[in-house]
């Protein structure tokens, strides 16, 4: 049986120190936790809700939810855990009655048990089946996807989600070994842009196909759209949305989102600049360098 200790040290959230160290709950307040993970951030910000306060914690992921309800068992305050997407967090916040938040926060990186997970398909360092899905209950593949999308549609997807300059190639390849046989294991697929691009840099020649796949696959940015547009009307006065994100296409929308909304009234950018992780935390984990975090607050 794993400790809430050892639970917590498993999967480190990132910036949660900082975050708590600028954002004050007060005792029954409302923390929604859009993506819970292993319960990390919500076990450090929670501390000071008391008896009275709520946290809803959102995620596709049901052993997630597990590990959260292990490591938040001790906190005093009402704990609510829900299987869902938080791009259906308005309906979720209706059907539990939480009322508005004080802080919503969205940690957008991928648990590192996720990430290791051989079901799961994300690496390219083993053989194993291209799937990539986060949330089992989706009906498409990876693999799917990738056999099944034009070449234009694979093209434009490893462009705009992958920022790969040779995307045109990489679809093309895909096309080509279609024809003979289908794309079925990530050590296809990587083999595959490997031949198309060669080594280069310090990361493998994959990383930005597989980075495109996945946010097809999962819906990544559309979800995290909905999730902007829904926020303002979930928060109280005053109430804080931080997101924290781990590659430029998530930061922009974020940026541009807050922007837009302080031209319209409804935000108060409180991050000129994105927040990152000193140097010791990079140290204890070392997949917080890419992470930046963005906080606006609700205007009344």
């Amino acid at each position: 049986m794993e400790s809430q200790s050892q639970l917590f040290s498993e999967h480190q959230p990132v910036l949660a120190e900082t975050l708590a160290g600028i954002v004050a709950i007060p005792e029954g307040g409302v923390i929604v936790d859009a993506t819970i993970g292993y319960g990390g951030h919500s076990r450090i910000l929670g501390k000071s809700l008391g008896l009275s306060g709520t946290i809803l914690g959102l995620d596709v992921d049901p052993a997630c939810l597990e590990k959260a309800q292990k490591v938040l068992s001790d906190l005093p305050c009402r704990v609510i855990l829900e299987r869902e997407n938080f791009s259906n967090l308005s309906r979720v916040m209706a059907r539990t009655g939480v009322g508005k938040a004080d802080l919503i926060l969205a940690d957008l990186g991928w648990c590192s048990g996720q990430l290791d997970d051989p079901k799961r398909g994300f690496s390219f360092q083993h053989n194993l089946p291209l799937d990539m899905r986060l949330d089992d209950r989706l009906t498409i593949t990876a693999a799917d996807w990738v056999n099944q999308a034009e070449e234009k549609e694979l093209a434009d997807a490893i462009f705009e989600f992958g920022e790969e300059r040779a995307s045109r190639r990489i679809a093309r390849a895909i096309i080509e070994h279609r024809r003979g046989q289908k794309i079925t294991t990530t050590a296809q697929l990587a083999n595959l842009v490997y031949r198309v691009l060669g080594r280069g840099g310090k990361i493998h020649p994959a990383t930005k196909t597989f980075q495109a796949l996945r946010i097809v696959v999962n819906d990544e940015l559309g979800c995290l759209g909905r999730l902007l547009e829904a926020a303002p009307g979930l928060l109280k006065p005053a109430g804080r949305i931080a997101i924290i994100s781990f590659h430029s296409l998530e930061d922009r929308r974020v940026k541009q989102d807050f922007q837009r909304k302080r031209l319209e009234g409804i935000y108060e950018i409180l991050t000129d600049k994105p927040m990152v992780p000193q140097e010791a935390e990079i140290r204890i984990n070392p997949r917080a360098r890419s992470a930046k975090m963005r906080m606006a607050a609700r205007l009344p």
